[in-house]
Formats: structure tokens, C-alpha cells, sequence
């Protein structure tokens, strides 16, 4: 495929109750259309709803290196693989976790044949997070997170330096995050040598989900 679109719906409630299938059935058309690949990152607890009702691949937003059993409030990535997840986002910048659990979680996965997607927040954690191997890290300098600003005009070299970071200790894809709106904003950092982005509130914030998708997709 041409690229990837990792869609992180968070808990916005835009996209509660059926609004999470039609959203989810979009992304499978667009992807048809323009031989993207679209990975979900649904609210938990329609994974596997989702898992039955369309095509693509799903991702958890989170998991917690806990024990199946008595763990209670807890996710963990036996039970959301049973529900469907092919693996999950570590570290994002609204639930972050400590380095020695993120190289655990990503062993965790890997175990289960499950994919990680580490979130970094600066070129200094890439290079931490690329030693655990994960197999995306995805850039996203907080301050730029639903702002409209995206990371690959407002800090291009923060793209660059992560890719030649990552590289140094492992084959992890990079990914670009942070404020991306429109497609020129992935054009830039396609350049700049990111293999695929994470995006949120610029999509489902969007006026038409599917014009936005469509123009982001354009962009790889």
C-alpha cells in the first residue's frame, strides 16, 4: 500500500455509539479507494464489534502490563487481542507510562504477535525507544497535539532527526503525529522521511470525515 493512517478516535463523542461503526466503515471505503492502509484505534470496548463489521486492522489505545485474573479496571493485550486488536499505542502523551513498562509492554506484544506503536514526545525518546525495538514509534511533541500546527512545518527536523535516531538502534517505522490537518502537512513529512502518520482531532474534528481522509490519503 501507498502509506499508513494510524486513526486514534480517543474518547471524542463525535464518535459515540454508532457514530464509531459509520466512522470505521468511511476509513474502509477510503482505504479501498486509495490503497491506503487505515489501522483503527476505536474506544476499547467496540473493538470487537468493530472487528466483525468491517476490514481493517484495530489497534487498543492503551494496555497495562497486569496480570490476566484479579486485575480489575485494568487492560491488558491477551484479553484485546481475543476482542480483535492486532497490538496498541504505548505512551501516548494523554496516558503516559514509565520507560522499564514500555519495554515490557512491547515484549509483551511480541510475545502475542501483536504490533507496538510507542509515542514519543522528542528525538531524545526516540532513541530510548528504538532500543526496545518497537515496531512504530510515532513522533508527536505535545505542544503541538490538536493545535492545528503540524509538527512537520513547525519542527521539520524534529521528523529527520527521529528517523536518523531510530535507524541507529533498530528498524523501527516512524511515524509523524501532532497537529496534522491537511494533506500538504503529510506531503512534508512523507519528505522528511516518515513511513506514516497518527492523527486524531483532525479528522474526526473534521466537517466531513470522509473529505478529510480522502485529502489526507491524497497526500502519500
Amino acid at each position: 500500500m501507498k502509506g499508513l493512517i494510524i486513526l486514534n478516535f480517543k474518547n471524542y463523542l463525535e464518535v459515540s455509539g454508532p457514530k464509531t461503526l459509520e466512522l470505521a466503515q468511511i476509513c474502509q471505503g477510503v482505504s479501498k479507494k486509495y490503497d491506503i492502509e487505515i489501522i483503527l484505534a476505536p474506544p476499547i470496548p467496540t473493538i470487537y464489534y468493530l472487528n466483525h463489521s468491517v476490514d481493517l486492522p484495530m489497534i487498543s489505545q492503551h494496555v497495562d502490563n497486569e496480570n490476566p485474573g484479579s486485575t480489575t479496571g485494568y487492560i491488558i493485550p491477551e484479553l484485546v487481542k481475543t476482542y480483535g486488536a492486532v497490538g496498541s499505542l504505548i505512551n501516548h502523551s494523554e496516558h503516559r507510562v514509565d520507560h522499564k513498562t514500555i519495554e515490557q509492554l512491547i515484549n509483551r506484544l511480541r510475545s502475542l504477535n501483536m504490533i507496538s506503536i510507542v509515542c514519543a514526545s522528542n528525538v531524545s525518546e526516540v532513541g530510548i525507544f528504538a532500543k526496545f525495538y518497537p515496531d512504530m514509534i510515532a513522533i508527536e511533541p505535545p505542544e503541538l497535539i490538536g493545535t492545528g500546527k503540524a509538527v512537520s512545518k513547525e519542527k521539520p527536523s524534529v521528523i529527520s532527526d527521529s528517523v536518523l535516531e531510530a535507524k541507529r538502534y533498530s528498524k523501527s517505522k516512524i511515524l509523524c503525529g501532532a497537529g496534522i490537518v491537511d494533506k500538504s502537512d503529510i506531503i512534508e513529512a512523507v519528505q522528511l522521511g516518515s513511513q506514516g502518520i497518527l492523527i486524531a482531532s483532525g479528522v474526526i474534528k473534521s466537517e466531513s470525515w470522509e473529505k478529510k481522509l480522502s485529502e489526507l490519503a491524497e497526500g502519500f
